[in-house]
Formats: structure tokens, sequence, C-alpha cells
């Protein structure tokens, strides 16, 4: 098993690999307890479109969907925060448009083709340097963002009305973590593949609430879950040569139906 640490594309595929199993669930708690976790899957399919932009133009596809799903996020914010759609209704209209532009953009740079397919399944063979980079600088600014405001950012996850009425500015920290979770979404396209974003960011926080602990413990499981099912996951790819954005989901797919018969009746997830 350690010949694998002898290839300079598996050291940088683990490094980046690390890192994003690391950030995706601290932005996913926050999503999933508030009920956000259909806007992973939304700006999910935003970067794509950022890719199709960035391989047309030849400029960074990771760079491109950066700032396509930063930008998408800000406007979901907006347009939710407006009322001038009901639910999720944002979510659908980003999705689609987004899949559309897309399409477009790919059917003009001539389609699919290899380097487009390790983008959306995600290939540890075609993790860069320059990724690695991206990818650690995109998590530091992630986990910094979300350390210095983590006491704000549950408060309005639990109560969201007691936030604004203590005077928190409740609107600036929903933007804050929208724009946080379009970072997170972006650093984890090189490692699990567009299509298979909002596992990451989704299913480690769920397996973890079976556990019915508090706040914190939870987001510690979550990321114990997360970082297991990213190297096992990148591991059996590389020696069964399959791709290892579904090969990490499975194994987080695993996880979770291991501990769901163990679910505690204790109640509901108590606060931090």
């Amino acid at each position: 098993m350690l010949d694998l640490f002898r290839y300079g594309f598996a050291l940088r595929g683990l490094e980046a690999g690390v890192a994003v199993a690391l950030v995706a669930p601290l932005i996913g708690t926050f999503l999933v307890l508030r009920r956000y976790s259909l806007i992973a899957d939304t700006l999910a399919h935003v970067s794509l479109a950022g890719i199709a932009l960035g391989l047309l133009l030849k400029i960074n596809p990771i760079l491109a969907a950066l700032a396509m799903t930063a930008v998408a996020s800000l406007g979901i914010e907006k347009l939710r925060l407006s009322k001038r759609v009901y639910g999720e209704s944002s979510l659908a209209l980003f999705c689609s448009g987004s899949l559309a532009l897309a399409t477009i953009l790919l059917s003009v740079g001539r389609g699919f083709n290899a380097n487009l397919f390790s983008y959306l399944f995600g290939s540890i063979l075609t993790v860069t340097r320059q990724d690695v980079n991206t990818i650690l600088l995109l998590a530091a600014g992630v986990a910094g963002a979300l350390a210095l405001f983590y006491k704000e950012l549950v408060f309005i996850t639990f109560d969201e009305d007691s936030a604004r009425v203590a005077g928190l500015p409740v609107k600036a920290l929903n933007m804050l973590l929208i724009v946080l979770a379009a970072f997170t979404i972006t650093l984890s396209i090189p490692i699990i593949g567009v299509l298979l974003i909002a596992a990451l960011v989704v299913i480690p926080v769920v397996a973890a609430l079976q556990l019915r602990r508090g706040f914190a413990a939870t987001l510690l499981w979550a990321e114990a879950i997360s970082l297991f099912s990213v190297v096992a996951g990148m591991l059996a790819s590389f020696y069964l040569n399959l791709s290892s954005g579904g090969t990490i989901v499975l194994v987080m797919l695993a996880v979770f139906l291991i501990l769901l018969p163990f679910r505690s009746t204790s109640g509901d997830l108590p606060p931090a």
C-alpha cells in the first residue's frame, strides 16, 4: 500500500483530499442544520458552468468556477431575501439556468473531453500543484472565517430571529455563509467532481447527526467521517482503478448505513 506514496500525483491528491475532507463538513454542518442542503447541489451545477467557461477561455477552470459560484451564491441569497419567489424556487432557477449555460458553453467548446470528465467525477491523477495550492488557500480562508464568526453562525443557525433581536448582522452573516459554501464547493471539484460535490458536504454531517450529540461533537464526528471516507476512498480508487469521487461517496454512504441502526432516541440535536 505504501507504493502509492512514491508517486507525486498521489501525494498531491492526498494533500488536496485531506484539506477538502476537513473543510467540507465545517460548512456542511451549518447548511444541513439550516435546511440549506440543496444549495450545495445548486452551486455544484453553477460551478460546472464556470468550469466550462474556463476551459473555453483557456483560463484556470477552478478560478473560473470560484468566481461564478461566488457571484451566484450572492444572487441566490439576494433573491431569497427579496421574497419575490417561493421557498427554494431560487435554487431551481439558478440550477437550471447554470446547466443551460454549461450546455451552451460545452457545445461551443466542442463538447466533452477527458479533461472535463475529470472535473465532473474527480480524479487524483489530474490534480496539479497549482490545484493543490488553490485548494489549500481556499480551505484556509474558509476555516479561518468560520472560526472567526463561529459563535455568531451557531446563533443564527438555531434561532435567527433571536440573533436579529440581539443585534447581530443576520443578513451579512447569511451572505458570508453562502459565499463560504461557494468556496467549499469550488475547492472540492478536483477531488470529488462537480456531480458529487453535494454528497461530500452533506453526507458526513447527516451520518454524524445519527449519533445525536451536541453541535460541537457532531461537527467533530462529521470531520472524522469525512476524513476517513476521503482517505479510504482515494486509496481504494487508486488500487482498484476507480473514480475517486464515486468511491469516496460510496464509502461515506457505507459509514452512514453503519451508523443508522445505532441512532439514539435521546431527542433532537441540542445546541452547542
